[in-house]
């Protein structure tokens, strides 16, 4: 599977849209129109698969500066990010070290009372 990033189309295309601009070019595995989390409004670019690199060269060749509704489309090959390493802790404690509590005042126990001033 080959992934390409479409970017700078209107703000109002569906993916039936999308697809049906890009299928005479080549064979559409999957289109994910990256939109807001909160207002769901299209964020202006996707993500599509296709199934060969044969495939998405044609595509970004046909599309690739194309105008559409007054916008000019990008099309490129999607560069993946490399995985992200999750921080380590400075210190870790040894699994065979029991873990010490310390011991806390109770909020059960009296108060003490403060001698009055005179």
């Amino acid at each position: 599977m080959v992934k390409l990033f479409v970017g700078g189309f209107p703000l109002e295309i569906t993916e039936m849209k999308l697809a049906q601009l890009i299928a005479p070019h080549g064979n559409i595995s999957t289109i994910k129109i990256v939109r807001d989390r909160q207002s769901k409004k299209c964020k202006g670019y996707a993500f599509i698969e296709v199934l060969t690199e044969h495939d998405a060269a044609q595509i970004a060749a046909a599309l690739d500066g194309e105008e559409m509704e007054g916008r000019e489309l990008s099309v490129r090959q999607a560069v993946e990010k490399p995985a992200q390493q999750v921080a380590q802790p400075a210190f870790k404690r040894p699994m065979n070290t029991p873990y010490i509590k310390k011991e806390q005042p109770s909020f059960d126990a009296p108060r003490q009372k403060r001698p009055r001033r005179p």
